[in-house]
């Protein structure tokens, strides 16, 4: 019988085998620039070298010269003195350069150069000795060529198998070095799957024993049956405190809530996963958080002020996932706040911004560039901030996460941008694209 791998350690696994897979092509493209470069100086030299080479070698024949007959192989004579004109025998075609012997028997100075000839390249050197004779020396380049043309398929060879050693021995030292970390993925993963299904059932049976007390409480209310002898109904029933079914009604959605929340985090914590993505009515979003977080906000004595459901703003993205990052923000400001929270959402152009301010202490300039860092805390530096330093934990940073991976952005307004008067409390907004 075949045993199936958990989808947790295939996630693992597919992660590390990508990374390892990016880690060989990185080493291979690193190879590659180098395998460039080195071959690009090494050609430069090469071509140098075999230039001086041809030059010494024409130099060389053309000093020592006494008629043109027997050069060394691969090299051609031509001497004018007067009208005369002698030229080795076997000269191909077109190799003499004759322009260059005019300009040179005229006394001006004639540069080397090379010159093709049908398929083949010739050096040509033109001197002018003290006694009027101009000699022309033409050098065959094709032993030359050949020999530079076998280096560099030598050098692209040995590059190319370099590139594949390379890679594959960058994949195998990927996979080497990911693996303690694919086993801590795998650990990880294991912990918030056990987590989430050990809390899974308890939500369960928190909603129903919720529902189950709603039921009850409604079924008080209800007017009892008229008695059929004397056709008048029995005592009238006592209801339920309506702030007591508001407040079960409050544990219903609240577990409810929970529930989507237990299911956004173990999608999030599936590094494979996708949130299920679709329209999200933020004006609803933000007035169930508020609604949420209304019990704890008048426990402290604040007061929460916000759209209501009726101010529709749509954005793309996780409606598990947004509620999570906007009730962080409000339990942030709640546990700041002097008096009052403030949720205001506006459009500017192509995004929304939610906005969400409280009448704190403010937060700390030295806070500021680690904000969104986890677990971040103030420095008891303020005199009017020493008894309640303000600290973030995760929220803050879960609320970076989410919004980014929404294509937005949050960030603190700064002093005095904010809603409440004086530049005192913070305001945290969150911008997201209208899509």
């Amino acid at each position: 019988m075949t045993v199936p791998r958990a989808a947790g350690h295939t996630s693992e696994s597919v992660l590390i085998r990508r990374a390892a897979v990016r880690m060989g092509l990185q080493a291979a493209a690193f190879v590659t620039a180098v395998v460039i470069v080195l071959t690009g100086v090494a050609v430069l030299v090469l071509f140098q070298a075999q230039s001086r080479a041809a030059g010494a070698t024409l130099d060389e024949a053309i000093t020592r010269a006494d008629d043109v007959h027997d050069p060394n192989r691969g090299t051609y004579m031509v001497m004018r003195v007067g009208a005369r004109q002698d030229t080795t025998p076997g000269t191909p075609a077109g190799a003499v350069d004759e322009p260059a012997l005019d300009r040179a028997a005229q006394g001006l100075p004639v540069a080397p150069e090379e010159r093709r000839v049908g398929a083949v390249d010739y050096r040509v050197v033109t001197e002018r000795r003290a006694n009027g004779t101009v000699v022309q020396g033409i050098l065959d380049l094709t032993d030359n060529h050949a020999e530079r043309d076998q280096l560099l398929a030598t050098m692209i060879a040995t590059g190319a198998v370099g590139l594949l050693l390379a890679a594959a021995a960058g994949t195998w030292l990927g996979l080497r070095a990911l693996r303690p970390l694919s086993a801590a993925l795998r650990l990880q993963r294991r912990f918030v799957a056990d987590a989430g299904h050990e809390l899974r059932t308890p939500l369960t049976l928190l909603g129903t024993r919720a529902q189950l007390l709603r039921r009850h409480l409604r079924r008080a209310g209800d007017p009892l049956p008229t008695d059929s002898r004397s056709g008048s109904p029995p005592d009238a029933p006592i209801g339920p405190d309506p702030r007591v079914l508001a407040d079960v009604e409050g544990i219903v959605a609240d577990s409810a809530r929970l529930a989507e929340i237990l299911e956004d985090l173990l999608l999030a914590a599936d590094p494979l996963a996708g949130r299920p993505h679709g329209e999200v009515d933020l004006g609803k979003v933000c007035a169930d958080a508020i609604h949420a977080a209304t019990a704890a906000a008048s426990e402290r004595g604040i007061g929460l002020h916000g759209p209501s459901g009726d101010a529709a703003l749509t954005v793309t993205g996780s409606p598990a996932a947004l509620g999570r990052a906007v009730t962080a923000l409000l339990d942030n400001a709640i546990r700041h706040a002097s008096r009052a929270v403030s949720v205001t959402l506006t459009r500017r152009h192509q995004q929304v911004w939610l906005d969400v301010s409280d009448d704190g202490p403010g937060i700390d300039p030295v806070l500021v560039p680690g904000l969104f860092a986890r677990f971040a805390t103030t420095e008891s530096g303020h005199p009017e901030r020493t008894a309640h330093p303000r600290r973030y934990g995760l929220g803050l940073a879960l609320v970076a996460e989410i919004v980014a991976a929404h294509a937005g952005q949050v960030q603190l307004l700064a002093p005095g941008d904010d809603a409440f008067a004086g530049g005192r409390g913070a305001t945290l907004r969150i911008r997201l694209p209208v899509r």
